[in-house]
């Protein structure tokens, strides 16, 4: 039973998007803080092969129309259907629960996996968006992972070609705007690059979401990082600006930076402060500023440039004006899944279960708050 091949990741933004794969891991694969395709070769996926997958989708749809069908649902791909249908996973191609939940979730978005699409000669991968929308024309939006440096390769009117044959959205990491941090970090990236990208995205009218990593320039160039990435976002002006916090794995390149000491980890108020400086100096943009990963200590930094900098700046200024254990006991909280706003922090019974795993955790050697926040936020990547 031919299966529908998914790679390993997509953006929180996506979860309820169909994941259609059609490059494997990633052309770079060099970047200090990823470890996700590291050991394995990148490759492009096939039209031919792409579509098979397409029409595997199809089949499963079709199926359970007619499961539909003959169950008087009218063809109605209903509730009931799809539970029947994960009850039974074992008669279906692999990658059909992912099918199931998208069909769930309205099936209107998809995601292109994995991190470099664009690498793609641009007749073919528009060959795979226009079979895409020719079997699902209810399909609403199509959005995919790619590296600016490739996106710079592309002319806008490469790009123009794609948002026509039905691309909606680019994700792609700026991660920084400062040289000395690229560079660091091995981007394989220039900050002058990552401008010509973003405004060749835009000018296509793909909407652009780019992401940036708070705490990647270190203690040494955090204010480095903050400032010259605002200005890369000024000039870009992005519809989506996403914060995903660094975290340093063992199995990363950047974690003998840190052994070297090349690279000095930020503390949680120390990213915080940081992208305080960064929102300060964001100007003149109408982004959309969103804190939509667990690895963000302040979910409530989110909101729209610039009607809504000075509420993100009250979040931020809360947050530090709190006394040092009020600090420490929303880090837990967050970090546990309890909290989500400073505001959970007034629940009595939320807070009552936060206390108990502060008090275990200080109770037990060696007591340190930040060693087990970082084993937790470990299990998130």
């Amino acid at each position: 039973m031919s299966g529908i091949e998914q790679g390993p990741i997509r953006p929180p933004s996506e979860a309820r998007s169909l994941l259609l794969r059609v490059t494997r891991n990633c052309s770079w694969n060099r970047c200090g803080f990823c470890h996700i395709y590291k050991g394995n070769r990148f490759s492009l996926r096939t039209v031919q092969e792409v579509r098979r997958d397409i029409d595997a989708v199809k089949g499963i749809v079709d199926g359970l129309k007619s499961d539909s069908w003959r169950q008087g649902c009218g063809g109605d791909i209903t509730p009931g259907i799809i539970r029947t249908a994960l009850k039974n996973l074992h008669r279906y191609p692999e990658g059909t629960r992912s099918v199931l939940l998208w069909l769930h979730n309205g099936a209107k978005n998809v995601f292109l996996q994995d991190a470099d699409n664009l690498v793609h000669k641009t007749a073919n991968l528009a060959a795979m968006l226009a079979y895409l929308k020719e079997a699902f024309p209810s399909v609403e939006r199509i959005t995919t992972y790619t590296r600016a440096k490739t996106a710079a390769r592309k002319s806008v009117e490469d790009l123009l070609e794609l948002r026509q044959a039905g691309l909606s959205r680019i994700h792609t990491g700026l991660e920084s705007g400062c040289d000395p941090v690229l560079e660091m970090a091995d981007k394989g990236v220039t900050a002058r690059e990552l401008v010509d990208a973003g405004r060749k995205v835009k000018a296509s009218g793909i909407e652009l979401s780019e992401y940036i990593m708070p705490g990647l320039g270190g203690r040494r160039m955090w204010r480095e990082h903050a400032v010259e990435t605002a200005r890369v976002l000024n000039q870009i002006d992005p519809d989506f600006i996403r914060l995903r916090t660094l975290k340093v794995l063992d199995i990363m390149p950047l974690a003998g930076k840190v052994a070297s000491g090349e690279l000095e980890l930020m503390t949680d108020d120390e990213i915080v402060l940081e992208l305080r400086l960064l929102l300060e100096n964001l100007d003149g943009i109408h982004s959309r500023i969103t804190s939509d990963h667990i690895l963000n200590l302040l979910e409530e930094i989110d909101g729209r440039l610039p009607e809504d900098r000075e509420k993100m700046l009250e979040v931020i200024d809360r947050y530090l004006g709190l006394p040092g254990p009020e600090r420490d006991n929303f880090r837990l909280g967050r970090r546990a899944s309890f909290y989500r706003t400073l505001d959970d922090m007034d629940n009595p019974e939320l807070r009552a279960q936060v206390d108990q795993i502060m008090e275990r955790i200080r109770s037990r050697p060696p007591g340190d708050l930040d060693a087990a926040l970082s084993e937790i936020m470990e299990s998130f990547i």
